[in-house]
């Protein structure tokens, strides 16, 4: 973490601007001129509370949101040089408010009756109970694993957020008030070991289904089913890794999670690895400070190059990969990758890892009598209501962008929308 003098020198460098296109930027749309000019005046209880009335992950989105992206995008200073640091001064304020156990600010001090249950313990079913439990409201969250963080806990590396800071973080957000059920898995049916909506629905007023979207998308490509093709985001949610001493590994994917995985079988001893990606890097969804860190860490990356498919007596041997062009097509807001012909190649691989993007759990959301698309996805409205109208959903296993802060946000608006249901009702 920066220390106290970097800090201040960004405060300097930041303008203030009255119209502060840095919040607009934000998915959470933090006061972010707001309080980095608190912190200026080192009034850093006070820039801690603004802060707390639009995010309660800190510390944590200060360190991995793709700044870049994101609020810095929107920095005037970034037009003409260098954005300030945002992420930077976040993360010291949430890190000081961790270590001198500042307290979440409460909204509403008297205790309301009413019980939400939330289903995941990721950033959206954190944030959401925060802003529930702070206006009083009766939280219990259902975590399948043991400690609750979803990706933060389960996904996110080591080297790149600490667990310390997860624990911390996730504490604070618990001493609200809220109740926590561990490794109690949601089920579609009471033939499972696990819990029913149909149960939940008896014992609370509103649920709010955060259990995000996890399993890892297919190329659908011939040897995808060989032995030593692995899911990305399984790998780090799970932990459980094959040998890779000495071994190559191609990695398919330009997101975050594709990053992680390279820059995690790397440490873990692999001879080498490779990111395969079909298009250009400018368009790589990664933030950029993470495809730096994986290419210093002596990860190689392929760009513009598509693979065909796998080869393998049983095990991944080889993949066909083929070049690719990019090109304008009408409806489309971005280049597309088009493979060039006769550019075929085969390289030699031990293990396959796809991070190509990710589904939720079709085999629970298709059974759970609530309307989904296409993708398995629960559908819902302008209020985070699904089909059943004492049911919400949100963060990606919604369709909502898949960061974590935007995770939060929909978790926030998920909370505002119970609020008012709740209200009405």
């Amino acid at each position: 973490m920066e220390n106290i003098d970097t800090i201040k020198n960004e405060t300097e460098y930041c303008l203030n601007c009255v119209n502060k296109p840095c919040s607009s930027t934000c998915p959470l749309n933090n006061n972010t001129a707001g309080f980095i000019n608190l912190v200026k005046q080192e009034k850093y209880k006070e820039a801690y509370e603004l802060l707390c009335e639009t995010t309660v992950l800190q510390s944590v989105c200060g360190r991995i949101c793709p700044h870049t992206k994101q609020c810095q995008k929107g920095c005037i200073r970034g037009i003409k040089g260098k954005s300030v640091s945002i992420g930077d001064i976040e993360a010291f304020i949430g890190d000081m408010a961790l270590n001198n156990n500042w307290k979440i600010p409460k909204t509403n001090n008297s205790k309301n009756n009413k019980k939400i249950a939330i289903i995941g313990g990721g950033p959206a079913g954190l944030t959401c109970g925060a802003f529930l439990a702070r206006q009083g409201y009766q939280v219990t969250i259902y975590e399948k694993h043991n400690v609750l963080g979803g990706i933060l806990s389960h996904g996110i590396p080591e080297f790149r957020l600490e667990k310390q800071t997860v624990e911390k973080t996730i504490k604070s957000i618990i001493d609200l008030g809220i109740e926590v059920k561990t490794n109690i898995e949601l089920v579609s049916s009471k033939k499972e070991s696990g819990i029913t909506l149909e149960e939940l629905e008896k014992q609370y007023d509103v649920i709010f289904l955060s259990f995000g979207a996890n399993i890892s998308s297919k190329m659908h490509i011939e040897g995808e089913d060989l032995k030593g093709v692995y899911g990305g985001n399984e790998l780090l949610e799970n932990g459980k890794h094959p040998d890779y001493k000495g071994k190559q590994v191609a990695v398919i994917g330009g997101g975050n999670v594709a990053m992680d995985a390279a820059r995690t079988i790397k440490r873990l001893g692999a001879k080498s690895v490779k990111v395969i990606y079909r298009r250009a890097e400018e368009q790589m969804p990664a933030e950029k400070k993470e495809i730096v860190d994986a290419k210093q860490e002596g990860i190689e990356f392929l760009f513009q190059t598509n693979i065909l498919k796998i080869f393998g007596n049983e095990k991944v041997e080889q993949i066909e990969c083929i070049k690719t062009k990019l090109v304008q097509k009408e409806g489309e807001t971005r280049l597309v990758p088009v493979n060039i012909e006769n550019s075929n190649y085969l390289l030699d691989v031990n293990y396959v890892i796809m991070a190509v993007g990710s589904t939720p759990d079709t085999a629970l959301t298709l059974n759970l009598n609530l309307k989904t698309d296409s993708k398995g996805k629960i559908v819902v409205n302008e209020n985070n209501q699904t089909s059943n109208e004492k049911i919400f959903a949100g963060g990606d296993l919604a369709g909502e962008k898949s960061t974590v802060a935007w995770a939060a946000r929909s978790g926030r608006n998920a909370s505002e929308n119970i609020i008012k249901f709740l209200e009405n009702k």
